[in-house]
């Protein structure tokens, strides 16, 4: 086994080392309105810019696809603003979801909300949400990035990704219970 800086020759190939940094949230509430009007709403990416912090900005490119750009403040990284290429793998009447681009190789991003009928008038969304940033080397991220660690930096973007939701599905009940 031959080491050199940020790969590994395990005589099968190379294996690329990466600084990996991640987020998951995943949550399911209950919204005082009807499915349909509860899909509609998810669907309306204008919703997400709209009501969840930090988005700064989603765009459509085609009919599948969109570019979401996020800012988030990271410990030891500080203020990060991301772009993440996503497509729509399933749009029906139960389930939206947004998967990483076939070919991304950095940031990754999929989202998907699944809405059950509680009663007439009373929807269940189960959301979910994930986020994973790579690059070859920590530095690539902050200098510092490296002595804090993927842990401690995946801990931050954590803290930041589940207080961006948290703030998104107030807003959202608020809104489609008005």
């Amino acid at each position: 086994m031959n080491f050199r800086l940020g790969t590994w020759d395990l005589g099968l190939g190379t294996l690329k080392i990466m600084f990996t940094i991640r987020a998951n949230y995943n949550d399911s509430f209950e919204v005082n309105a009807s499915l349909e009007k509860v899909r509609r709403f998810f669907a309306d990416i204008r919703n997400f810019v709209e009501l969840m912090p930090n988005v700064e900005s989603i765009n459509l490119v085609g009919n599948d696809a969109a570019r979401w750009k996020i800012r988030a403040e990271i410990p030891i990284i500080g203020a990060m603003s991301q772009t993440f290429n996503v497509e729509l793998s399933e749009d029906t009447e139960e389930r939206i979801e947004w998967i990483p681009k076939t070919g991304e190789a950095q940031n990754f991003l999929r989202y998907a909300a699944d809405f059950i009928e509680k009663s007439a008038g009373k929807t269940l969304v189960r959301f979910s949400q994930m986020v994973e940033l790579r690059r070859n080397a920590a530095r690539d991220f902050h200098l510092l990035a490296a002595l804090a660690g993927e842990n401690h930096v995946s801990q931050g973007m954590q803290a930041e990704v589940s207080a961006m939701i948290k703030k998104f599905v107030h807003k959202t009940k608020e809104k489609l219970e008005r």
